[in-house]
């Protein structure tokens, strides 16, 4: 299969290649597309064939489910079968945007969608080109993350095309996405409501509306179905082995350094992932051990900066995987807001490998 590349204008797309992309996806064919968190790969989610051509592309096992994108809060009621008052106010203030909603699912969406469980997880994505792909498609699509399954998400269609080039059918190419971190998931299937999944919206903005939500991320395996997307110990992770370095922040880049020594020594060519304050606390070891060409470093915004932290962060990571480093060391940008996502999506590409430094 060739891989087409389309670009379009993240603004103003253009209405021809709208349709042309949401023809294929009526066709069931797989189109990659922007969204405002990452790229998707899109496929007809009504058609149990065209979604089982997202499991192949990827590699994903049947036990993890998928997001399904509709164009907003009025197509609910296609796909679910209730929709609760407070998953409603949760869908009439933050849609659209980075928000899904985890409701029960009606028999129209197959099993295939939802990991044979009841449920079904829905989003109304916010930016242009999802929206008027969803909006001229007319159906449903079905959209996990462009990308190899358990690997970084995407967020440009150069991504994409490193991981799916001729394994899907299109790509519509808008540039790098604005959040770059998924969406958040809340689970209305439950009582009371859950976050399974921290992302793009903040748990405390969800809280302030739904004051009983709670948080519980989940550490499965991918022989039991999954109750949300994202939910796996291993998922988003770079093929160089990452560890994970958590607490003050100045003691971890104390223990950041001494590991880079150590790691050089022992013949490892050493990746740093880190918010620039960290990186320029390291910057002296990083100089000592330059000359050998064993450590590569790549900055993902800054401690008091978590949108921007948030949106380069998964290029950074695949900046360093791609440069052939052995190990990565990524130091934690807290807990709080944007970072409890980036720190869960770290966590998960650490495969347990994290150090809490006190």
């Amino acid at each position: 299969m060739k891989t087409r590349v389309i670009k379009v204008d993240a603004q103003q797309p253009d209405p021809g290649v709208i349709e042309e992309a949401a023809a294929a996806l009526r066709e069931g064919k797989l189109v990659a597309f922007p969204t405002e968190t990452v790229y998707g790969l899109g496929a007809h989610a009504l058609d149990e064939r065209a979604v089982q051509k997202i499991f192949d592309a990827k590699a994903r096992p049947a036990t993890d489910p998928l997001i399904v994108h509709i164009a907003h809060v009025g197509q609910v009621s296609q796909c679910a079968a209730a929709f609760p008052a407070n998953a409603r106010k949760l869908a009439l203030t933050f849609w659209a945007g980075p928000l899904t909603l985890i409701l029960p699912k009606k028999p129209v969406i197959p099993d295939l969608v939802t990991a044979g469980l009841p449920n079904v997880a829905l989003r109304a994505p916010s930016h242009r080109v999802a929206r008027a792909l969803v909006e001229t498609a007319g159906i449903p699509i079905a959209a996990p993350s462009a990308n190899r399954f358990s690997r970084p998400s995407p967020t440009s269609a150069e991504h994409v095309k490193a991981d799916l080039d001729g394994r899907i059918d299109l790509i519509l190419d808008a540039g790098a996405t604005d959040i770059g971190l998924e969406s958040t998931i809340v689970d209305f299937s439950v009582d009371p409501p859950v976050v399974r999944r921290p992302g793009g919206l903040n748990y405390e903005q969800i809280h302030s509306l739904v004051p009983d939500v709670v948080l519980e991320t989940g550490t499965g395996t991918e022989s039991e179905a999954q109750v949300a997307p994202g939910q796996l110990a291993r998922h988003y992770a770079p093929r160089a082995e990452l560890t994970l370095y958590e607490g003050d922040p100045a003691l971890v880049v104390r223990r950041i350094g001494a590991d880079v020594r150590t790691a050089v020594a022992q013949g490892s060519k050493v990746g740093i992932l880190a918010p620039e304050e960290d990186l320029t606390a390291l910057a002296p070891i990083v100089a000592s051990t330059a000359s050998a060409g064993r450590v590569e470093v790549r900055p993902y915004g800054s401690r008091p900066d978590l949108e921007r932290a948030a949106r380069e962060f998964i290029a950074a990571l695949r900046e360093l995987d791609a440069s052939g480093v052995n190990v990565i060391f990524a130091s934690s940008p807290g807990r709080e807001g944007l970072a409890l996502a980036i720190r869960d999506r770290l966590s998960r590409a650490a495969d347990g490998r994290i150090k809490t430094i006190v």
